[in-house]
């Protein structure tokens, strides 16, 4: 898809669409919800960034239902 590239406005918004559009396909191919993963990174941006690599789209769901995230999250 090189042409999505011309429609941004800038460098910097095309590595945002770029990064998007990766998290978005890579969600499709492991079959999480694009929406629902997007949603709990934002959720739990605190946990994402003491651990990655629990926040991949393939491992997300498994950090939920462990339960870390919620222990880790405010109240």
């Amino acid at each position: 898809h090189r042409k999505n590239a011309l429609f941004y406005k800038t460098q910097n918004g095309a590595r945002v669409g770029d990064l998007f559009m990766s998290l978005i396909y890579t969600c499709q191919l492991c079959r999480a919800n694009a929406f629902d993963y997007l949603t709990e990174l934002q959720k739990h941006r605190r946990e994402l960034f003491r651990s990655p690599a629990e926040w991949m789209p393939w491992n997300y769901r498994n950090t939920l239902e462990r339960g870390v995230a919620s222990r880790e999250a405010p109240s």
